[in-house]
């Protein structure tokens, strides 16, 4: 059995290597969903995250021998999640990374098409090899090539010799223009010089060092929960099992856009090169109350139909009246015969919600806990 505090300290296990994988916004810390999966399930269990994030809940099920199933919507997360889970091995994705070095050169033209952001936040070296791999890896289909693409977006922007760009946030995609403007007034307007092939070749050995996480049946799926657990359910239907254990955290009603957070990381896998507000259903920023709530009583009115009669539903929300009250109502609605307990977790220092939107007074989050034990 894996000692928890061998994966979330340090890097010397495979497992911890891969644990923190994937800067995303709104994250779970991974000490904290050890912890609740470790409290709140046994081993053999079944648990499920229908806003898997970059899965951080998934992953530590499945380190921790509980079969594990997420689903996530934004591309992004799913790729983070897909890979910790299951990553190819090393030596077929170094030799992927050759592969899509080696076509580089066909990208001159491309390069010099290209809006000024880009030719100032990465050198030309650098773009010609991103959009080779933006034109080439199958990252939907192959596992190979998913991992790769994932360690790319890991590395595509952050710190000056952190990542690939010029000086940029690691979590989130800042807008061209600021970006433009505040290179401008630092004197940045020229990237640094990096050759990617040595650059990523030295991340994917770091990040393999150690080897492979050992992680027991887990997977994320692709796509919306609205429509994704309605197969769960199907399935739960055929073969009779359920699930002791909900850990999730849902998006925040009106904090942020989670795909416009990321839109420089969806441009690499095929979004567009201007970054704009998507409309499209659950993957914009939550600003109508109706469809929020919507979408979490459509979700946990599923999930409620694929837990065990004996389980726990562990939610961690923002604790601003609107999303908490609401979150708390769905809830209760759909578990009542739970005993609901509130765990309070206000913070001292300003929280990602704050950050990136949250002006209110009420900082901190707040965990809904629902559970049901045998009498």
């Amino acid at each position: 059995m894996i000692a928890i505090a061998d994966v979330v300290n340090g890097y010397k296990l495979a497992e911890a290597r891969w644990a923190r994988f994937g800067p995303y916004y709104a994250m779970f810390p991974v000490d904290f969903a050890f912890e609740i999966v470790s409290k709140y399930s046994q081993d053999g269990d079944f648990i499920i995250d229908p806003f898997a994030g970059r899965c951080s809940s998934i992953y530590a099920g499945g380190v921790l021998g509980r079969h594990s199933l997420g689903i996530e919507i934004n591309p992004v997360g799913w790729l983070y999640g897909a890979a910790k889970l299951g990553p190819a091995d090393q030596q077929e994705v170094e030799g992927r990374l050759e592969e899509i070095y080696k076509k580089r050169n066909y990208y001159g033209k491309a390069v010099n098409k290209m809006p000024i952001f880009y030719r100032m936040c990465y050198c030309d070296e650098v773009l010609k090899f991103l959009i080779s791999a933006r034109k080439n890896l199958d990252w939907k289909n192959d596992g190979t090539d998913a991992t790769l693409m994932s360690i790319l977006l890991v590395y595509l922007h952050g710190k000056l010799g952190e990542g690939v760009s010029n000086q940029m946030r690691m979590s989130k995609s800042m807008g061209q223009n600021y970006s433009m403007k505040w290179w401008t007034k630092k004197g940045l307007t020229t990237p640094p010089e990096i050759n990617p092939l040595t650059f990523f070749k030295k991340k994917i050995f770091w990040r393999y060092e150690k080897g492979k996480p050992k992680v027991f049946d887990s997977q994320v799926i692709f796509g919306d929960s609205t429509t994704e657990l309605e197969k769960i359910i199907s399935r739960s239907q055929e073969t009779g099992i359920k699930f002791s254990l909900l850990f999730t955290s849902p998006p925040y009603y009106s904090v942020t856009d989670y795909h416009a957070d990321q839109w420089l990381r969806l441009w690499m896998l095929g979004g567009a090169e201007v970054p704009k507000l998507l409309k499209d259903r659950h993957k914009g920023r939550f600003d109508s109350k109706d469809e929020y709530y919507k979408l979490l009583d459509a979700v946990f009115a599923n999930c409620a139909v694929i837990m065990e009669e004996e389980s726990t539903i562990y939610v961690r929300t923002d604790r601003r009246e609107y999303t908490y009250q609401s979150t708390l109502e769905i809830l209760t609605k759909h578990f009542p015969d739970h005993e609901l307990s509130i765990i309070d977790k206000p913070y001292k220092k300003r929280t990602q919600t704050e950050v990136h939107g949250n002006k209110s007074s009420e900082t901190g989050e707040i965990d809904i806990v629902l559970t049901r034990t045998k009498s």
